[in-house]
């Protein structure tokens, strides 16, 4: 997040553009709820009607995957009407004329056809967002997970630039990050093409830094990402995987293709807490311990470094991951005898500058929020204010692209998957637990209600989704929370796993999945083909 997570309650506008934040995001949902008590204005962009739309001033019901077009849209009004903040663009902007070029090319008309938005919704969204004094944007998957994914989030840049809502308390882009420590572990160096800090590998002082601290040459080299290692393994090109607290075989798309690479695998290594399905299909399994087990830090959403500290023991045989890892590498030829933890986070810091200031004492009871780089530095609870890291901030010109996959006669339906209030991704943990089993006891899909009387469904009928990947049977409810023409399934159990139908198609930078719109089949379910 740019911007810290109690400065929402403090915004003007609030844009929520593919968040379920009430059901995914609940505490920081309790700030839009404090931002609306004080009169903040609400848009929420989402295809499906969401708890949160029903509180918005604006729901922005657009077609799926058509963000950019309608985001595009809403640049080109707000350039019409002269909301953009032309101060701001010209001391701390670059590109600009590019953008303006790009966005000419989505007037009303056009931005309203290729995203299904009444050009009037368009409209007030530009008024409302430019001209409010602190406008602020949450997002969270339904941005990131599709096949444009970076796309997405720079058109969502390019509108915090154009109208001056970035570098100031309550503005921003802020992406809710899903799990507890999923920012911790970017910032850790925990991707294929950095160090800790997001200090690239590819840069030779960098690297010379590294070296000189562990002893080692290191590669110049940019790793691979999961798709990219699953589909090393197929081809013959990876041929050993350790997967560390990763559901694999559950949590990522293609689930026939997952397993068909770690079959391949000539050593699997699973890290985790529970015997998973991955783990189940590994050659060796390393029990880890769980957050209670173990002293460390973790970082939240608004890049806040906090202390976790050990309140029970882990059981029988489970050691504190960092002690596996330092065993692992020791026996390998790296010296890694640390002492404890802390010996681990102070050689982080000493080469982080970003976290140069951070220390345990300094976050015995508060995290600090990082850029933190001296010892008397307070944290940042807000970035870019007064400039930006490479000096000035570059529009990009984005060109709306359709999804992938698109419904056609054979697979007539879109799908669409997320989470449930109750469960978290593959349910490895929250499916264990009695309380919210009993709240949410069984996967659940959601269909429109003019589609079910179609198909003539009727409520407690289950039925057959099926993909070219694919295919799932499933309970399913009705009603006009998605639009006619889509379904909406969860991931969290096993025998009805969305991810079973999903297509392994992935943003060309990134390489995320596109989790968020597949071309589907529907057919009510005989007990047939239940069996089979």
């Amino acid at each position: 997040m740019t911007n810290s997570i109690a400065e929402i309650a403090g915004a003007d506008c609030l844009l929520v553009v593919g968040s379920n934040t009430t059901e995914a995001h609940p505490l920081i949902a309790r700030r839009i709820f404090e931002a609306r008590k004080a009169g903040a204005k609400l848009i929420v962009v989402d295809p499906r009607k969401i708890q949160l739309a029903s509180l918005a001033d604006i729901h922005v019901q657009l077609n799926f995957g058509s963000d950019i077009a309608f985001f595009n849209g809403v640049m080109n009004e707000i350039l019409e009407n002269n909301w953009h903040d032309r101060e701001f663009i010209a001391r701390r902007t670059e590109d600009f004329e590019e953008l303006k070029k790009n966005v000419r090319a989505y007037p009303l008309e056009k931005a309203a056809e290729l995203s299904g938005v009444p050009k009037e919704t368009i409209h007030q969204v530009a008024r409302l967002y430019a001209g409010s004094k602190n406008s602020s944007i949450l997002y969270t998957l339904g941005i990131t997970e599709h096949a444009h994914g970076v796309d997405n989030v720079k058109t969502l840049a390019n509108l915090s630039l154009i109208t001056g809502q970035i570098g100031k308390a309550s503005s921003g882009v802020n992406p809710l990050r899903g799990q507890n420590n999923v920012q911790g572990a970017c910032d850790m160096g925990a991707l294929p093409n950095v160090y800790p800090g997001y200090q690239p590998v590819t840069d030779p002082e960098v690297r010379a830094k590294f070296q000189e601290a562990w002893g080692r040459d290191l590669s110049d080299g940019i790793g691979k990402t999961i798709p990219e290692v699953m589909d090393g393994l197929i081809e013959g090109s990876v041929k050993g995987l350790y997967i560390f607290g990763e559901n694999s075989v559950e949590g990522d798309p293609n689930t026939a293709h997952v397993r068909k690479a770690l079959d391949a695998a000539e050593l699997l290594v699973v890290q985790d807490i529970f015997l998973t399905s991955t783990a189940e299909m590994a050659d060796v399994v390393l029990p880890g311990a769980a957050w209670a087990e173990i002293d460390g830090t973790f970082t939240n959403s608004e890049r806040r470094v906090q202390r976790v500290r050990k309140a029970v023991d882990p059981p029988e045989n489970a050691l504190p991951n960092w002690q596996i890892f330092s065993a692992l590498g020791t026996r390998l030829g790296l010296s890694m005898d640390y002492p404890d933890a802390e010996s681990i986070f102070r050689e982080m810091a000493g080469l982080t500058p970003s976290f140069a200031g951070i220390t345990y004492d300094r976050i015995r009871s508060l995290g600090i929020q990082w850029p933190c780089p001296g010892p008397s530095h307070p944290g940042t609870p807000f970035l870019h204010q007064g400039n930006f890291t490479r000096g000035k901030a570059r529009f990009h010109a984005i060109v709306h692209r359709p999804s992938r996959e698109k419904p056609d006669t054979e697979y007539p339906f879109l799908l669409t998957t997320g989470r449930r209030y109750a469960h978290y991704n593959t349910s490895t943990m929250t499916g264990r637990c009695p309380s919210l089993n009993r709240e949410f006891p069984k996967p659940k899909a959601q269909m429109n209600q003019e589609d079910a009387a179609e198909m003539g469904l009727e409520p407690g009928d289950r039925i057959l989704v099926s993909s070219r990947r694919g295919r799932v049977v499933t309970p399913v409810e009705f009603g006009h929370i998605v639009p006619k023409g889509a379904i909406f399934m969860d991931f969290h159990f096993m025998n009805a796993n969305s991810n079973q139908l999903l297509g392994t198609f992935l943003d060309p930078v990134s390489k995320t999945p596109d989790y968020k719109v597949c071309a589907v089949g529907i057919e009510k379910a005989s007990s047939e083909k239940m069996a089979g």
